[in-house]
């Protein structure tokens, strides 16, 4: 019995190690994920100054085989 309750604790350990691990994991790629998104949308809100003007206006409008 005791053997069996210390491999259970054995792999309760590895299992948090495991969790603890992936939660920086995620806690990083949500990181990236907000400056790329941050980054996209400065980048658009620049091509979107250095359009012409009546390029600016076409972008707002829908093509006709909508």
């Amino acid at each position: 019995m005791e053997a069996r309750l210390i491999e259970i604790e054995i792999k309760l350990s590895y299992a948090e190690d495991t969790l603890e691990t992936l939660n920086r994991t995620v806690f990083r790629q949500q990181e990236q994920i907000d400056q790329l998104q941050q980054l996209v949308i400065r980048l658009s809100n620049q091509l979107q100054e250095m359009a012409p003007p009546e390029l600016r206006e076409l972008g707002e409008e829908r093509p006709p085989h909508y």
